[in-house]
């Protein structure tokens, strides 16, 4: 699996590691245990149009999920861009399904509409009904 260009750890300095560790780690540790515990998890923003779009698909698809809300246009993009620097995903909604980012919007619509989404839920014994937070 190719991966994208990252600096390597050896060439951060260790205060600017210890800030990096550090920013934003409850926001992080609540994301992951949502990916960790929950089927379907669905990482957003307030006044997104992809994140109204793609949790708009997943409740007429029947598709239950957890929703986690990080501020808006307005606020908290500290807190997003921790997020988005821990996936590596530039953009919002993220969406993973069983621990795994399958990316967004146009992702997760195409996963709908192929079934792979509904197969890969329902291999593992999850049962699809319409979810929010």
């Amino acid at each position: 699996m190719p991966s994208r260009p990252q600096l390597e750890q050896r060439s951060v300095a260790p205060a600017a590691l210890s800030a990096m560790e550090g920013f934003h780690a409850d926001v992080l540790r609540e994301v992951q245990e949502a990916v960790r515990r929950e089927p379907l998890v669905v990482v957003g923003m307030a006044q997104n149009p992809h994140v109204r779009k793609v949790r708009q698909a997943l409740d007429e698809a029947g598709v239950a999920y957890k929703y986690l809300e990080y501020g808006s246009y307005f606020g908290k993009w500290k807190e997003r861009l921790a997020i988005k620097l821990w996936s590596g995903w530039p953009t919002f909604p993220q969406v993973f399904v069983r621990g795994t980012l399958i990316g967004g919007e146009d992702l997760t619509k195409q996963a709908i509409a192929d079934g792979s989404l509904k197969s890969s839920l329902t291999a593992s014994g999850t049962t699809a009904a319409a979810g929010t937070a």
